[in-house]
């Protein structure tokens, strides 16, 4: 009775302050809407016990409930994330436990290639269902704002060989290859001569075949290997999606190991998320503990000036940074909107709860680059105090004219 009566009290609350089309659905077969418009939003709460999810609506809280089954939510995964971060706004401060907080986690090789393969080792079809043909699983770049996904992937390698000043028969190292994309994209452009790492055994494996089917093998070399052990120097480097994973402290050494594999004249691009927060604290309303316990175990997102910072210990210069937020909540949208359109086949290749956990980890990604909670930036740097004629004066190269 008296979790009925918290419950009752907690909805009128939510009633006097709050028009959201949702419907919440009680064990006992009761229905109450939050507005007169039609629900857009269920969460049906199956028995007495699971009110206490609504009682603190964090987004942990719901989002566990919901990846748990604890909770049943229908809806559209943008739908659901707008009405549950209405629903954390309005019943907890964001300050305390619902704050930005920071977290320090501890990084090695070993722990930082199982966070890896948790993540990406899926399987390679899971990814195929939402990404683009090319599988590009980092912030697209909508040159017009019109351009569907897999034309805007292209358009962002495109970008960050021209933003590298890439040189035909240059060497290049792609620092968590992903599928192949990039390097592919430098080797048939260019001519290239590349490596890509990444730690994922799937992507390993798909990044070869295509390599193969494309007939570059003779340009481009896969390799399952951890940054840290490559060896050698290279004209070009780029880091797509993947410092995130380095760890706050480490991001010093991290940017120390790329300018020790760096040519004296070359080029580095680093491609990544960041926390829009000054301390470096995760997205607020508990989004930040609900990745790290089901998406991204150990990642850790650092602000811009932290990276900038961090990019001069390890003696490199920064000569350009470019914002591409807004890039990233229409990539994350795309992503989204593809996933609910090939549900079926979701589930059949990942189960119930792991398709939960994306439903929601993709269109919440959607939402708090939209709510500028994170960004992602990329910025091209070279050696310090390096006299070098390998980027040009100015930006220009970045745009051609359109033909």
């Amino acid at each position: 009775m008296f979790v009925k009566n918290q419950l009752s009290n907690w909805i009128d609350g939510m009633r006097a302050q709050l028009t959201l089309p949702l419907r919440i659905e009680l064990w006992n077969g009761q229905q109450v809407d939050l507005s007169s418009e039609a629900p857009r939003v269920t969460i049906r709460l199956p028995n007495v016990a699971s009110a206490r999810y609504l009682l603190t609506p964090s987004l942990s809280n719901l989002g566990a409930a919901y990846v748990e089954g604890a909770i049943e939510v229908k809806g559209k995964a943008r739908d659901m994330i707008a009405v549950v971060n209405a629903l954390a706004r309005t019943s907890l401060k964001a300050e305390g436990k619902f704050a930005r907080l920071a977290r320090s986690f501890h990084h090695s090789k070993q722990k930082d290639a199982e966070a890896i393969r948790y993540h990406y080792d899926v399987s390679n079809e899971f990814y195929q269902q939402f990404l683009d043909p090319h599988m590009v699983y980092s912030c697209a770049y909508f040159e017009n704002g019109d351009e569907d996904l897999a034309s805007a992937q292209l358009k962002k390698i495109d970008h960050i060989l021209r933003k590298i000043a890439l040189q035909p028969g240059q060497t290049l190292l792609d620092i968590g290859c992903g599928w192949g994309a990039l390097v592919i994209r430098a080797a048939q452009r260019y001519n290239a001569r590349c490596v890509g790492v990444t730690l994922s055994e799937n992507q390993y494996a798909l990044a070869r075949q295509r390599v193969r089917e494309a007939g570059l093998e003779h340009l481009i070399e896969i390799r399952l290997q951890d940054y840290r052990d490559v060896r050698g120097q290279f004209d070009r480097i780029t880091s797509v999606g993947m410092f995130e994973h380095v760890g706050l402290r480490h991001l010093p050494e991290y940017f120390t190991a790329i300018h020790n594999l760096l040519a004296p004249d070359g080029v580095v691009m680093n491609h990544g998320i960041t926390t829009t927060d000054p301390d470096n604290g995760e997205t607020p309303y508990g989004g930040g503990e609900f990745i790290e316990k089901y998406v991204f175990p150990h990642g850790e997102l650092a602000h811009i000036g932290h990276v900038l910072r961090a990019m001069q210990q390890g003696a490199l210069e920064v000569s350009d940074v470019e914002n591409l937020r807004r890039h990233y909540a229409r990539t994350c949208a795309i992503w989204t909107d593809n996933f609910e359109a090939h549900g079926d086949q979701v589930r059949a290749l990942a189960g119930d709860k792991r398709y939960r956990i994306w439903h929601v980890y993709l269109a919440g990604c959607a939402y708090a680059f939209e709510q500028d909670w994170i960004s992602l930036y990329q910025i091209v740097g070279r050696k310090a105090g390096q006299r070098s004629a390998a980027l040009p004066w100015s930006r220009q190269h970045m745009y051609p004219a359109a033909t």
